[in-house]
């Protein structure tokens, strides 16, 4: 990118301004309050009917936009969003696409974001649809809507390729070099070999070095691109972030210019968090414990995923010293060391339950401990919560119909066992997992036809699945079917 390039890229483009809740008319402000009441009480579908109607209200009110796709999100997990259901979404409403896509081409962006909006609405990560807006949006000249919306869908999608550099790209157009840069280096990781990538991320680091030194004062002695990263070893440091398997003198270089950066910005928790994981990488696990730590107090108390962070370091630690003692014979120590691990883990996962009653992951976490421990009328109190959470609510049926089977109550494991097979669509590992324990409920409940049911369902797509071959050739050897 020559220096003319880079100027203009630095000066971005016009955006529309945001405006607090405090700014906004009394209708506004109540819809938007409205909304937010809705969504804390699970009613998702007004909560989104009053997010929609605040922004026809006051469309510069990011805030409701933010809290409309998250209520999108949600009800779309809710639903067992999965691919199959994106496939459907993309299927029922193609119609709504092919409405945006020639308002798009007619000229009408402004019509064409209306239109997509209703399609998002039904599949929020659907990734067509999030094209048709970035565009739509651009065109609009109201990027911040692309942005906002591309943003919570990269922490679903938080390796994809494609939204990486469209968000990276947006963030630039938006006079945010520092997150665009950002996503440039997640991009060169994943794809270390693709020159565009490596040469939006050299343009990135320029412009974001323009923004703390100022263009107008380097343009002064003649600066080019190569003189705009005043840092010379950026160049280095580049090369060694894109390589997918750093040498230690990798690491130590990354690590003393994650300590700059640290130092530069310390309020960034994602600089303190990647200098922990360079730690952790090079197993110096007290520095990354303490530098975690730090992060802890910079983000004002309890942060959970820097919790989850300090809790999945230390048992690193762990398996590092189980692994060396089993490495040297140390049987005994080894096993000591391994209840040492299981003691703490547990104990840890409990504290953090407590700490974080409404993270229905640890939720998840702790009843799958509890189980393991034989404590299941506090397993399925855990599980019974957990399942709230889209992402595992078939594994909390799955764990909550075997908690049923162990106390005996068959029927009730059933009736779990069925709800967890209904929202699984295809016969993947889970599935099979979930029918073979619903056979062995049969059995013991003496219903054999059933049980063998659930079985021949297994055999027909994987034969060797445990013993499900004995167990279907037993079955037609008792009950012989029909000619």
């Amino acid at each position: 990118m020559s220096s003319d390039a880079l100027r203009r890229a630095a000066k971005g483009v016009t955006i529309m301004a945001e405006v607090t809740l405090e700014q906004v008319s009394q209708k506004a402000k109540d819809l938007f309050n409205r909304g937010f009441v809705a969504m804390e009480r699970g009613n998702l579908d007004y909560a989104m009917d009053m997010f929609t109607a605040c922004l026809q209200e006051e469309p510069r009110l990011h805030r409701a936009r933010r809290f409309l796709r998250a209520a999108e999100i949600k009800a779309f997990k809710n639903r067992g969003g999965n691919r199959f259901t994106h496939v459907i979404a993309t299927i029922t409403g193609l119609p709504t696409l092919l409405t945006a896509t020639a308002l798009l081409n007619r000229g009408k962006p402004d019509q064409a974001l209306e239109a997509i909006e209703k399609a998002l609405r039904k599949d929020p990560l659907n990734k067509s649809c999030l094209k048709i807006l970035c565009r739509a949006a651009e065109r609009s000249d109201e990027l911040e809507i692309a942005v906002q919306t591309l943003a919570m869908a990269r922490e679903h999608y938080p390796r994809d390729p494609e939204i990486l550099d469209e968000l990276g790209n947006l963030y630039m157009k938006t006079h945010q070099p520092r997150l665009g840069r950002e996503c440039f280096e997640l991009l060169c990781e994943i794809k270390p070999n693709d020159a565009a990538a490596f040469k939006s991320l050299k343009d990135a680091m320029a412009i974001d070095s323009m923004s703390k030194d100022g263009w107008t004062e380097a343009s002064k002695t003649g600066a080019t691109f190569q003189t705009m990263i005043k840092d010379k070893k950026e160049a280095a440091l580049l090369e060694k972030e894109g390589k997918a398997v750093k040498t230690h003198g990798d690491v130590e270089m990354l690590i003393e210019e994650n300590k700059a950066r640290v130092q530069r910005e310390p309020g960034n928790i994602n600089y303190r968090r990647a200098l922990a994981s360079l730690y952790a990488a090079n197993r110096m696990f007290p520095e990354a414990a303490a530098t975690l730590r730090d992060a802890q107090a910079v983000a004002g108390g309890r942060d959970p995923q820097i919790d989850q962070a300090l809790s999945a370091l230390q048992l690193q630690s762990f398996d590092e010293e189980i692994k060396h003692l089993r490495a040297t014979h140390m049987t005994a120590a080894a096993e000591a060391k391994e209840k040492e691990r299981f003691a703490f883990l547990f104990k840890d996962t409990e504290d953090r339950a407590a700490r974080y009653p409404n993270d229905l992951q640890v939720k998840y976490d702790y009843g799958a401990l509890l189980y393991q421990q034989g404590r299941i009328n506090e397993a399925i109190q855990q599980f019974q919560a957990a399942q709230r959470n889209a992402q595992r609510r078939v594994s909390s049926l799955y764990y909550i119909g075997l908690c049923f089977k162990s106390k005996q109550q068959y029927d009730m494991a059933i009736e779990q066992f069925g709800k967890a097979s209904a929202e699984i669509p295809v016969m993947d590992d889970q599935k099979k997992a979930v029918l073979y324990e619903m056979g062995q409920t049969f059995e013991l409940m003496g219903r054999p036809a059933e049980a063998l049911d659930r079985y021949k369902q297994i055999y027909q797509v994987d034969i060797g699945y445990r013993d499900v071959v004995g167990k279907v050739e037993h079955g037609y050897r008792a009950a012989p079917p029909s000619p």
